[in-house]
């Protein structure tokens, strides 16, 4: 092999150690370097000059880490080609090839004409294991959290990862309220054929948000694309409009979708994946392996809204295990409303129903959240007085199934 194979191989098997550069930080470092590249523009020796910096400032973060990892594996290593510790008399832990009595560690008559050394501790001959010195730790044979030297800057996050505030009030009187004032909608079911045992009694309401998810860049494009296939947008439908059985129903749901999103949904399930293990943890819930994704863009208009649901309420998306939903508008922004609530929910006869509490999120561009898609939520109504296709509340939007 090349030395430039060689130091590939060994930059790949790096990247691949959580201990040296998690998700987070790999999804940092792209995001930063899309900044970068979308910032220079045409300007290559910039981007290259931008590009050897942050190379620089990773391969000394790496080289650190990498050191704390091969040292604490190399102790690991020697302990576990030594022998079980023992203790001697004086309460002493060495090793047991030092327990017991060897002629090389007994006292020597001195030679004759030599001067016999000062009393001291026995010495070791070249080579041989040296027993631990009293009060330092051996460490233990377990992963270790990479160490830090101090005042080592601390690798930033890809964006503020928060769960949002205390639950808020129901709905205050004057507020819009969504078509059709004789609907009322105080529970959701969920139709699913689980054992209603095997479900919580209670669901508390909780997502992760991440700001600025992508880069500047994408968001335009992601904006451009979206404002250009306007034609190709229809009617959104209460399940999902790639399910069987999809039905529009105004009196639910009024929006409009867009499914065809070529290179935009791989982008954005990158870009999810990178993060994933860390949003996971932060709700609480178990990692899966994604076995399907759907993916939309909604746009909701004057007067559109979605009432509160569960994302997999009924036998055909009862896969669905996580919720995202991306924001993103035109600037500036021209519409008001469109907030998402996470509601609390309590089983009822075999159905979850609002306890009245929720937790509320106001879209914000380039915004994305997680949520577990047995959550109740709703979409408030939306207020946009030019009415423009182009000044519509967008998400990109969707469910990992497992």
């Amino acid at each position: 092999m090349t030395p430039k194979q060689i130091l590939d191989s060994f930059s790949e098997t790096l990247m691949r150690d959580e201990r040296i550069l998690s998700a987070q930080e790999r999804a940092l470092v792209c995001t930063l370097l899309q900044h970068a590249k979308a910032a220079t523009g045409e300007k290559p020796e910039m981007q290259e000059a931008v590009r050897a910096v942050i190379a620089s400032a990773i391969g000394e973060t790496v080289a650190q880490r990498a050191f704390a990892v091969l040292g604490g594996s190399i102790v690991e290593r020697l302990l576990e080609e030594s022998a079980l510790p023992t203790t001697d008399a004086a309460g002493m832990g060495f090793p047991e090839s030092f327990s017991g009595t060897k002629t090389l560690r007994e006292p020597q008559p001195p030679s004759p004409g030599v001067k016999a050394p000062p009393k001291g501790p026995p010495m070791q001959t070249p080579g041989e294991p040296q027993p631990p010195s009293p009060g330092v730790k051996v460490p233990r044979k377990e992963p270790q959290p990479p160490m830090r030297t101090p005042g080592e800057p601390q690798p930033p996050s890809p964006g503020p990862v928060h769960v949002p505030s205390k639950p808020q009030p129901m709905r205050t009187p004057g507020e819009p309220q969504p078509p059709s004032p004789h609907l009322v909608r105080t529970t959701t079911a969920s139709e699913t054929s689980a054992a209603v045992a095997a479900r919580p009694a209670v669901l508390p309401a909780k997502c992760v948000v991440l700001d600025e998810f992508l880069s500047p860049q994408e968001l335009e494009e992601l904006t451009r694309f979206t404002i250009q296939h306007e034609g190709d947008f229809s009617a959104s439908e209460v399940v999902s409009p790639t399910a069987n059985g999809g039905i529009v129903d105004y009196e639910h749901r009024r929006s409009r979708v867009l499914t065809e999103l070529g290179d935009h949904q791989d982008r954005m399930l990158a870009r999810i994946k990178a993060v994933l293990p860390e949003v996971l943890e932060k709700l609480g819930m178990e990692e899966f392996s994604i076995s399907d994704v759907e993916a939309q863009v909604t746009a909701s208009n004057d007067g559109d809204y979605f009432h509160f649901h569960s994302d997999n309420g009924s036998e055909r998306v009862a896969s669905r295990n996580l919720t995202f939903v991306y924001f993103f508008n035109r600037e500036p922004r021209q519409f008001e409303g469109g907030e998402l609530r996470i509601h609390d929910a309590r089983l009822e006869d075999g159905v979850y129903a609002s306890e009245g509490s929720y937790q509320t999120i106001v879209a914000q561009q380039n915004q994305i959240v997680f949520f577990p898609c047995e959550l109740l939520h709703e979409i408030t109504p939306v207020n946009c007085a030019s009415q423009l296709f182009a000044d519509s509340r967008f998400t990109l939007n969707g469910w990992l199934r497992h």
